[in-house]
């Protein structure tokens, strides 16, 4: 069984972080998600930095030129996650734009994926049709979950597309601004998670974007399977350091 469907099954009020590989300092992704694995998260999300972010805010946008800076690169990438599996247990998932994939080739990229122990693939401007026509074979054969995103404006008829294809969870985007904006969840946004939960998907839905702390994460996960973190994390390793990991996590999950 995929590991991402092993944490989904087993646990609830999942805690799932985003972080940039290369970021701080390029030889930080392990020590990264070591810490982030010993502060107990449930899943990661490993963003391979890209120079147009399309769906990522000022924050995540500055931490990926910061990491291509210091020369990180799908290659350096995989070769820092050689023997990953032998530290880490938890579920983890490859988060980029599908012009890196596509420069590395689509099934290469997914064979080295497989290899180093990596569950799932978010390629957000990847398009669900061609998924489907193209590459859908490539990922299964891989045994690589497709992730996709769902957002307010998504349509009923496009959200159970999703639901069919793609595996592991729906990224429920909880609004449509990119990332790192919102400040907490009004009612537009406790609305659109109550319709969602009521279409009783196959999937279940974890909430990105807006949550930065543990109000938000447990409001997320009063209408979902857990949260993920991107912008805030980020904010705080750039200011705290790595070995401060721990302090930003405990005060999420905090009882």
């Amino acid at each position: 069984m995929n590991r991402i469907d092993k944490v989904l099954s087993s646990k609830s009020n999942l805690l799932s972080i985003y972080f940039t590989s290369g970021f701080p300092k390029i030889e930080d992704t392990i020590p990264t998600m070591k810490a982030l694995q010993s502060a107990g998260v449930d899943m990661l999300e490993i963003g391979l930095p890209f120079s147009d972010p399309l769906a990522d805010g000022p924050v995540i946008q500055q931490s990926s030129q910061v990491a291509l800076q210091n020369g990180m690169s799908t290659e350096k990438l995989f070769q820092q996650l050689e023997n990953i599996r032998d530290e880490i247990n938890i579920p983890l998932i490859a988060m980029g734009y599908f012009n890196a994939m596509f420069q590395y080739g689509v099934e290469k990229f997914c064979q080295r994926c497989a290899s180093l122990g990596i569950d799932g693939i978010i390629m957000p401007d990847l398009p669900l049709d061609v998924y489907e026509k193209e590459y859908k074979s490539i990922f299964e054969a891989n045994g690589l979950h497709f992730i996709c995103l769902i957002t307010p404006q998504t349509s009923e008829e496009r959200i159970r597309k999703i639901d069919e294809i793609s595996k592991g969870f729906i990224y429920m985007v909880s609004t449509a601004s990119t990332t790192g904006k919102s400040d907490g969840f009004g009612e537009e946004q406790t609305s659109y998670f109550k319709r969602i939960q009521s279409m009783n998907l196959k999937n279940p839905c974890i909430v990105g974007f807006g949550i930065k702390e543990k109000k938000s994460f447990e409001q997320a996960c009063t209408y979902a399977k857990g949260g993920i973190i991107g912008s805030a994390f980020i904010k705080h390793v750039e200011k705290h350091g790595v070995e401060n990991i721990d302090r930003f996590i405990k005060e999420i999950k905090a009882s």
